[in-house]
């Protein structure tokens, strides 16, 4: 690797998570976005119905689950075209891996960006070069990550914004990823995948998904990508040599989880909800929320630097995380997650207001 890795960000909160824990009622942490709602029962079930499984699972995905994933993008994405569709161990491997899998020497990432970008980039020996939003700015590069809706900030980019991106992936001859994590939590914005962008044509771009806030499986490691059928034989080539399968239970809970919308539906509405009451309350606590359109977070800031604000909540027992993870234009904002149960967001509100 030519650069060291950063420090996991994670590490240099613990003593505010001290701090928090202190609080006569307890730490609330809206610090990471690990759901804590349940799994819904019928994706466990079918979790449990395929916990038989001695043999290797294989690395490109059971046929039923090809399908549905193939099904899923045209009608949720509106993907056209030739593409194929491939599962993965989560997204976050997915996104550490990719720049080393394809080769890469530069590695576009948004200027306010999911610190994995950077760390794929590191691990491939590349070049990490933060952009902002507007293509029509980037410089020349190999891959570049287009993230929306954005974690952490929650902004859904524009239809003319993604087929900026997709312009410079064609006259640069480049790979776009778009990693749409988030696409299914809408709020007060429209989110669209860039493969509903393509024509049709999807060469050299790709989608990524997620069941872990979809669907609540996390635990699960449970991801795809979805686009350029070369790309993706590239990639499935080497995770086969690699060993790199999603387990069969993994597996056959993915089919069931991506043919059902209503779960996703009421989780959507759950996020939405606990947003619509954080809101107001950060509003009367001084701070601006900005963005926050879609996902499951609120980005916010009171004009200072994001650890004022993050020891200032630590001692109400609420932990919050520093903009300044997601890069240095993030230094004065912090990140709200909104994966905590309703009470605990009631209570966080209450303390605000207190």
């Amino acid at each position: 690797m030519r650069a060291q890795l950063p420090d996991f960000p994670w590490d240099a909160l613990a003593p505010y998570g001290q701090k928090a824990r202190s609080h006569p009622q307890g730490i609330i942490d809206l610090s990471q976005g690990t759901p804590v709602d349940p799994t819904p029962e019928f994706i466990q079930q079918a979790f449990r119905d395929a916990s038989n499984s001695p043999s290797y699972p294989v690395t490109a995905g059971t046929p039923e689950l090809r399908a549905v994933i193939k099904k899923w993008a045209i009608e949720r994405l509106g993907a056209s075209g030739d593409f194929d569709v491939l599962p993965v161990i989560g997204s976050k491997e997915l996104v550490a891996w990719l720049p080393t899998f394809l080769e890469s020497t530069t590695v576009l990432i948004p200027e306010i960006a999911y610190p994995t970008y950077h760390v794929g980039a590191v691990l491939a020996g590349a070049d990490s070069v933060p952009v902002e939003i507007d293509a029509n700015t980037w410089p020349m590069a190999d891959l570049a990550w287009l993230n929306s809706p954005s974690n952490p900030t929650g902004r859904v980019h524009s239809v003319d914004e993604i087929k900026a991106c997709i312009n410079w992936s064609r006259k640069n001859t480049s790979v776009l990823i778009s990693d749409e994590c988030y696409l299914e939590f809408d709020h007060t914005a429209h989110s669209v995948s860039v493969l509903s962008q393509t024509g049709g044509d999807n060469t050299n771009i790709l989608a990524v998904h997620s069941l872990s806030k979809r669907s609540s499986m996390a635990g699960y490691r449970a991801a795809f990508m979805v686009g350029d059928s070369a790309l993706i034989s590239r990639i499935r080539e080497i995770r086969k040599h690699g060993g790199m399968m999603v387990p069969l239970p993994v597996q056959k809970a993915m089919t069931v989880a991506l043919a059902d919308d209503l779960h996703v539906a009421e989780q959507r509405a759950r996020y939405n909800a606990r947003k619509d009451v954080m809101r107001p309350a950060l509003v009367d606590a001084g701070f601006t929320v900005e963005f926050s359109d879609s996902g499951l977070y609120l980005w916010c800031t009171r004009n200072e630097d994001a650890w004022t604000s993050v020891a200032w909540l630590a001692e109400r027992g609420i932990l919050a995380t520093p903009g300044s993870f997601y890069g240095q234009k993030g230094k004065n904002h912090i990140r709200i997650a909104m994966t905590a149960s309703d009470a605990h967001i009631a209570a966080a509100v209450a303390r605000l207001k207190a």
